[in-house]
């Protein structure tokens, strides 16, 4: 059976007022279970951590962005593998030929040279739980370190503790992630501009 659509003119006052109200709620996107078990004792909000990995590690799939485990970024360069063993064999052959600080891994992209010594060895990055608990932990420290519940310069933060343009382009390109994510919450949002 066809849906029939009436034409605005036709829906009257109370139709009016129930499009104008749809039309201002935003979807939120609820973040999956593993997201909401790796902020658990953190105080890291699952939206601000699902909203990373989207900045981070997302990629279309099925006409949705959605953050890929096994991901890497060698030197500036993003790759993406089908499988955690692929990915491990591409980490671990980067590490031989490139500085580790130039390397990021995983669901979060953490970077191998500066955060490393989080994972018992590289190939622990790949492992999505471990990979999320890990930023979660990071993110938690710079909120910590800010003094400030801006999850935006929090992200901005994560992405590049020394700030200036890298950092204000993420924090940019996080909030509408973030936006989406948590449907305009105000909670998340009251800090930021």
């Amino acid at each position: 059976m066809a849906a029939t659509l009436i034409p605005p003119q036709r829906l009257g006052l109370a139709g009016a007022l129930l499009v104008s109200l749809a039309s201002s709620i935003q979807a939120q996107v609820i973040p999956p279970p593993a997201y909401q078990v790796a902020v658990a004792g953190t105080g890291v909000p699952s939206q601000v951590l699902y909203s990373v990995a989207l900045q981070e590690s997302g990629t279309p799939l099925r006409g949705q962005l959605i953050p890929w485990p096994w991901t890497l970024n060698v030197a500036g360069r993003s790759l993406r593998f089908k499988n955690r063993s692929a990915a491990c064999s591409a980490l671990l052959q980067a590490l031989r030929t490139v500085n580790p600080r130039l390397v990021d891994v995983g669901l979060g992209q953490v970077n191998i040279g500066w955060n490393g010594h989080r994972f018992k060895e590289p190939c622990e990055g790949l492992d999505p739980y471990r990979n999320l608990a890990v930023t979660a932990e990071i993110l938690q420290e710079h909120k910590q370190a800010s003094g400030s519940d801006d999850w935006i310069g929090v992200a901005g933060r994560y992405h590049r503790p020394a700030g200036g343009a890298p950092a204000a382009r993420y924090r940019q390109s996080f909030a509408k992630h973030l936006t989406r994510v948590a449907g305009g919450s105000s909670l998340l949002m009251a800090n930021n501009p």
